[in-house]
């Protein structure tokens, strides 16, 4: 704020594009606030999803996604399957 009033004091553009930010800023960090600081909210209770995991209602995995066609492409890989280890 101090170097935009400074040194561009009339670039009316620059100004409202920091105030959009800030604005930005403080709404993210309001909703970090609500959400516990977690940058997401939990879509269910831990509670009912490791009991769902233990019943095998939900599975439990790593989630991949391929970085040139993240819209596209992703997929679950499950504990315990598709490693290297044999046992």
């Amino acid at each position: 704020q101090n170097y935009l009033d400074n040194f561009w004091p009339d670039l009316k553009a620059a100004h409202e594009l920091f105030d959009s930010i800030l604005q930005a800023r403080r709404e993210r960090e309001i909703e970090s606030q609500e959400n516990n600081g977690k940058e997401y909210p939990e879509h269910l209770p831990v509670e009912i999803l490791e009991a769902g995991i233990k019943s095998g209602r939900y599975i439990e995995g790593t989630l991949n996604v391929n970085k040139h066609r993240a819209q596209l492409e992703a997929f679950v890989r499950l504990q315990g399957f598709g490693s290297k280890e044999t046992g």
